[in-house]
């Protein structure tokens, strides 16, 4: 069953890779090859000549990288303070911020669009990059993970030797929350990377993100799927890269855990 499951997993990626490594021609025949052909690189070149690809992939790290960054670290806190800090109002505030995951994202475009424009970020990254900077579901999934991973006691003793609360912070708990923070980076930069509507309102086809370039590619009345997934593949490069490092440390903070335990 699982490697059933992982060749299922796998295989779109193939066929994707497959495409983009022949003509569209391919899609026309009886019985489509198997084996990939020899025009990734030629296709590959079309994607950079017919879109700014470049400008493209260098915004959506810049983007993906900034939010990715800040709402790991404003999660991190925000969940700290929520699961180990007594303050007035911290229930009703935190049960605010769940509440935001129940208002769907289209109803504040119309709204954000205005704010951006007043402030004249439109068609620039900051537009896409400050209404991203902490994200509720960040918030939720650090404190969940806080409370339990770690004690109040490593706290307490950290206090008695002198230890600010923001050494407590840094030396205690980013240590112990470690595997959470790889799993929210990874799942934040993915999300970013993928975004698609806003940065297409925000920012517009002067100043695209990948997802904004390849919704170029294939925007006139003939689409070449070769074209399309050529830019898909390149596309992809850069999510399999944060997984592989993040996956690691997420592996790792898991097997620690289990050794530990």
């Amino acid at each position: 069953m699982l490697t059933a499951f992982v060749l299922g997993s796998v295989f779109p990626f193939y066929w994707q890779f497959l495409v983009a490594s022949r003509d569209a021609s391919m899609l026309t025949e009886a019985v489509p090859p198997l084996l990939p052909g020899g025009n990734f690189l030629a296709n590959a070149a079309r994607v950079f000549d017919t879109v700014e690809f470049w400008k493209a992939l260098g915004n959506s790290v810049i983007v993906s990288g900034s939010v990715t960054v800040s709402t790991v670290l404003f999660s991190t806190l925000a969940g700290f303070a929520f699961a180990k800090l007594r303050f007035r109002g911290r229930t009703p505030l935190f049960v605010f911020v769940v509440a935001t995951l129940a208002v769907p994202t289209q109803l504040g475009i119309i709204p954000l669009y205005m704010a951006m424009s007043e402030l004249g970020w439109t068609n620039q990254l900051q537009a896409v990059i400050v209404p991203n900077l902490v994200t509720a579901i960040g918030v939720f999934w650090m404190r969940q993970y806080t409370v339990g991973a770690v004690p109040y006691e490593l706290i307490e003793a950290a206090r008695a030797d002198g230890c600010s609360m923001i050494r407590v912070f840094w030396h205690v708990c980013v240590p112990a929350v470690r595997p959470a923070a790889a799993f929210l980076a990874m799942f934040t930069f993915m999300t970013s990377w993928n975004d698609f509507l806003w940065p297409l309102v925000a920012l517009g086809a002067d100043n695209p993100t990948v997802q904004v370039a390849l919704e170029r590619l294939q925007s006139g009345h003939y689409v070449d799927y070769s074209l399309v997934l050529a830019g898909t593949t390149l596309a992809t490069i850069p999510i399999l890269v944060v997984f592989i490092v993040l996956g690691r440390q997420i592996v790792a903070g898991i097997m620690q855990g289990a050794v530990k335990g």
